[in-house]
């Protein structure tokens, strides 16, 4: 075996000295220090900066047998406590985390890795995009911190550090490569646009730091693909490019608009791409242009097809829902179209989704179907907040209360589209068709409408 590599490598060199192959200097190992190598300098520099986050909840809970058993506690509160990560991303005490970490708290406790620990407040949280931003008293010390990076600069197969503290197990670094990017993972959050590793992720870990090699944050850990409950080496992170927008509007007290482009689309299929000529089912198609929106202003037209945002790549609505949350409204931003088979570029003024119509919110109270929903006139500015891509003229629920009649088969963001066969415009036409009764309804859901009837 030893003579069959050095025969590979002379012919190698020789092919090289010939001009077929490239010559390639290699310098082999000539000790065992040389041969290792360590993450414990990167290690040092960024695990300062990630703590841990414990939770208290107050919550009521009710006895659900009429006799307790002995030893039973009775009706009354019971204190749930849970426990996370988090990142310094400031030096004044500045802590990112999952909004899911920290969601209906009473207190929130942070403990540094040198053990010290603060009360913590919450300065916003933003359940969309499952993040939240804590403030701690640093009596004026700054603390250690970890810079943010473009997660657009990050590639696949990239080596990539998580840190955090799965099942309470403080200060743990696992290591990995960058999986896939641009994952979408439904359910997870409103962005459905993750950074994918396979460094082991575990419960704990979620708001901790996914860094590169750089020292530098590219992702707050935040869920994990698994069927145990542990670790399978499919863990998904939110971008740093997110958590930016987080930190620089949550600081003034905001919350992340996505601006609204004033278009509707669609993915572009197989069967479309042939259709358009295309090279491959890429992008998304243009299949309405709303007057006065920013789309009409920019020129856009039916059957354009979008395929990147500032030179990034948009496959699909998930794609361009995280490259709009990451741009603020008041930005002009180069949209790259095809249009007859040629590549355009379309400079596009970002505007905040209006709210047109009002959306007269209204609880609906009484003996009909709908009894116990909350409903509003849907716009631009409702769909942005309910997370729908698209939006049509006409009502939406907001709420259902629970135990109520229209709990039985209204959910949130199902659409009313029509009350005993009449088409629902608005919140008032929806007050005056069941005013006279409802013996029929028509719920538009997923793309879906199902018709119901009642006797």
């Amino acid at each position: 075996m030893r003579r069959t590599i050095v025969g590979l490598m002379l012919t190698a060199a020789a092919l090289a000295a010939a001009g077929s192959l490239p010559a390639v200097a290699q310098t082999l190992p000539n000790s065992r220090t040389e041969l290792s190598y360590s993450f414990a300098p990167l290690v040092k520099k960024v695990s300062p900066a990630v703590v841990n986050i414990y939770t208290t909840t107050t919550a009521r809970v009710q006895r659900r047998l009429p006799f307790p058993f002995p030893g039973m506690p009775p009706d009354g509160q019971r204190v749930q406590n849970s426990l996370g990560s988090g990142v310094l991303v400031k030096a004044d005490g500045l802590i990112v985390t999952n909004a899911h970490v920290v969601k209906g708290a009473d207190e929130i406790r942070v403990v540094l890795a040198d053990r010290r620990e603060f009360d913590a407040t919450l300065v916003t949280t933003d359940e969309r995009y499952d993040l939240a931003l804590l403030r701690i008293d640093t009596a004026g010390e700054k603390f250690p911190f970890v810079q943010m990076r473009d997660s657009d600069s990050i590639e696949v197969g990239d080596v990539v550090l998580a840190i955090g503290n799965p099942f309470g197990l403080n200060q743990t670094v696992t290591s990995g490569i960058i999986s896939a990017l641009a994952r979408s993972a439904g359910g997870i959050n409103d962005s459905s646009f993750f950074i994918q590793t396979d460094a082991a992720i575990n419960p704990g870990n979620s708001g901790g730091a996914l860094v590169s090699l750089d020292g530098r944050l590219i992702g707050i850990n935040t869920a994990i693909y698994s069927q145990t409950g542990g670790s399978v080496g499919i863990g998904f992170a939110t971008p740093s490019n997110i958590v930016a927008r987080i930190v620089a509007t949550g600081e003034s007290g905001g919350r992340i608009v996505r601006p609204w482009l004033g278009i509707s689309m669609q993915r572009v299929t197989a069967d479309l791409a042939a259709g358009l000529n295309l090279p491959r089912p890429a992008g998304l198609i243009v299949k309405e242009v709303y007057a006065t929106g920013p789309g009409e202003k920019a020129g856009f037209r039916r059957n354009d097809v979008i395929v990147a945002m500032r030179e990034q790549p948009i496959d699909d609505e998930a794609g361009l829902r995280f490259r709009l949350a990451t741009l603020a409204v008041g930005d002009v931003v180069p949209v790259k179209v095809i249009r007859g088979g040629k590549e355009i570029v379309l400079e596009v003024p970002l505007a905040a989704p209006p709210e047109d119509p009002p959306r007269d919110r209204a609880r609906l109270d009484g003996r009909h179907a709908l009894s116990g929903a909350t409903v509003v006139n849907m716009s631009p500015a409702v769909a942005d907040e309910m997370g729908v891509s698209e939006w049509r003229n006409g009502v939406a629920v907001v709420e259902v209360q629970q135990g109520s009649y229209a709990a039985r088969f209204l959910r949130v963001g199902d659409m009313v589209a029509a009350v005993n066969g009449q088409d629902v415009k608005s919140v008032a036409d929806l007050k005056k068709r069941i005013a006279t009764g409802v013996s029929s309804l028509s719920i538009g859901r997923e793309g879906m409408v199902s018709t119901i009837q009642f006797r």
